[in-house]
C-alpha cells in the first residue's frame, strides 16, 4: 500500500507540474520576423491563422488513460478532466475505478489532495511558480491540456523555417530559456512544444498527434509529455478516450477533515 501510495501521488504530482512547465517568462513587446521565402507565410500569418482556428466552447469532459515513466517506476492509471472554460479545471486520478488523488484549478487557486495518505495542498501559483522557477498561470494550464499554444503567440519575437509541412517557431533566445513551437503548414494547429532552460539543464517537450475535428475546436486525443533533467528522462503519455462538450458538468471538490495539509516553499 505505501508503494502505491508513493507512486500515485508522483505520478499525480509529476503529471501536474510537468505539465506546467511548458510555460513562458515575462512578455516580451511583439515583434515578428518575416520569412524571406515568399512562398511561405510570414510569422504574422502564420500566428494570424493559428488564432482564427475555432477554439468555441464552455464545458469540456475528458476521460483519458495516463502512462507514466521514469527510470525507475512505472504506472497506469484514468484520469477524468472536466473544465469550464477559462474558470475551473478539475482532475480526478484513478485506479481500478477508485479516485486516489484530485485537483481543482481556477484562475486564483491550485488545490489538490492524495487518498491513500491524507495529505492536501491549496495555495495560489506562486507556490509552484516558485518551485519551478517560472511564471504560471490558468489560461497556461487550460491551453496546453487543450493542445493550445501556451504562450500567447502574438507577445512574441520568432525567426521561422519551414520543413516536411511545418512551421517551427523559435522565440529569440534569452540566454537560458528557448521555446520552439511547431505549428501544421495545413490547419495551422500546435503539433508540439519544447522548453530548454540552460543553467536548469532541463528540458519540456511535448507532442501532440491523433487530432479530432470537432465543431467547437481541433483537439488532439494523443499527448506525449517527455521531461529531460538532471535527475533523469519521464515519460507522460495522455490518451482521450472520451470527450464531449458543453454538457451541465459538476466541479465537486472538498478535502476531508482529517487530511493533512502540506506547505510548498
Amino acid at each position: 500500500m505505501n508503494k502505491f501510495s508513493k507512486n500515485v501521488k508522483l505520478l499525480f504530482l509529476v503529471s501536474f507540474i510537468s505539465s506546467l512547465v511548458l510555460v513562458s517568462c515575462k512578455s516580451k513587446t511583439a515583434a515578428v520576423a518575416v520569412s524571406k521565402n515568399e512562398n511561405r507565410k510570414s510569422v504574422n500569418k502564420i500566428i494570424e491563422n493559428y488564432y482564427n482556428n475555432k477554439n468555441e466552447f464552455s464545458t469540456l469532459y475528458i476521460k483519458a488513460g495516463v502512462q507514466y515513466a521514469s527510470e525507475k517506476q512505472n504506472q497506469n492509471v484514468t484520469a477524468e478532466i472536466k473544465i469550464k472554460k477559462d474558470e475551473q479545471i478539475l482532475i480526478s486520478i484513478r485506479f481500478l475505478g477508485i479516485t486516489m488523488a484530485k485537483a481543482s484549478i481556477t484562475p486564483t487557486k491550485v488545490s489538490y489532495y492524495e487518498k491513500v495518505k491524507g495529505t492536501y495542498y491549496e495555495g495560489d501559483f506562486s507556490a509552484l511558480s516558485q518551485l519551478l522557477g517560472t511564471d504560471l498561470d490558468y489560461s497556461k494550464v487550460q491551453n496546453m491540456l487543450l493542445g493550445r499554444a501556451i504562450d500567447n503567440l502574438k507577445d512574441g519575437k520568432y525567426t521561422e523555417t519551414y520543413t516536411d509541412q511545418v512551421y517551427r517557431l523559435d522565440e529569440e533566445f534569452d540566454g537560458n530559456t528557448k521555446k520552439s513551437f511547431y505549428i501544421d503548414g495545413n490547419n495551422f494547429s500546435i503539433n508540439k512544444q519544447e522548453i530548454t532552460q540552460t543553467k536548469e539543464e532541463r528540458m519540456i517537450q511535448v507532442v501532440y498527434s491523433n487530432k479530432k475535428e470537432y465543431k467547437e475546436m481541433t483537439l488532439p486525443l494523443t499527448l506525449n509529455i517527455d521531461s529531460y533533467q538532471p535527475k533523469g528522462k519521464t515519460e507522460i503519455n495522455l490518451e482521450y478516450n472520451a470527450v464531449t462538450f458543453n454538457e451541465d458538468l459538476s466541479f465537486p471538490y472538498s478535502v476531508p477533515n482529517d487530511y493533512k495539509r502540506i506547505i510548498i516553499k
